[in-house]
């Protein structure tokens, strides 16, 4: 993924924290998809709370090998199977420089 690009939260969705646990509903047509609710675990909930605002992927692995004390290579692979996995469900985007 070029670093070029950004990642931030779909607007159609809600997310809540209980318990400790980020939990994503996405809601289409208005109307809240329970069938369809994500949760994160801690990482994840890293993430996601770090892409409130459009971040690049070396901004978030920077962030993630800091926080989790893991090589920049596990950071990245493990950011981008996240951001893959949460652009085809739709509660990630991607935008341009």
């Amino acid at each position: 993924m070029p670093s070029v690009l950004q990642f931030v939260r779909s607007e159609n969705v809600v997310s809540r924290v209980i318990a400790g646990e980020t939990l994503i509903v996405p809601v289409r047509r208005g109307v809240a998809d329970l069938a369809s609710l994500f949760s994160f675990n801690q990482v994840g909930s890293t993430i996601w709370e770090a892409i409130e605002k459009p971040r690049t992927v070396d901004e978030l692995v920077s962030l993630v090998a800091d926080a989790y004390d893991v090589t920049a290579e596990k950071a990245r692979e493990d950011i981008e199977v996240f951001l893959n996995e949460a652009q085809a469900a739709g509660i990630v985007q991607m935008v341009g420089p």
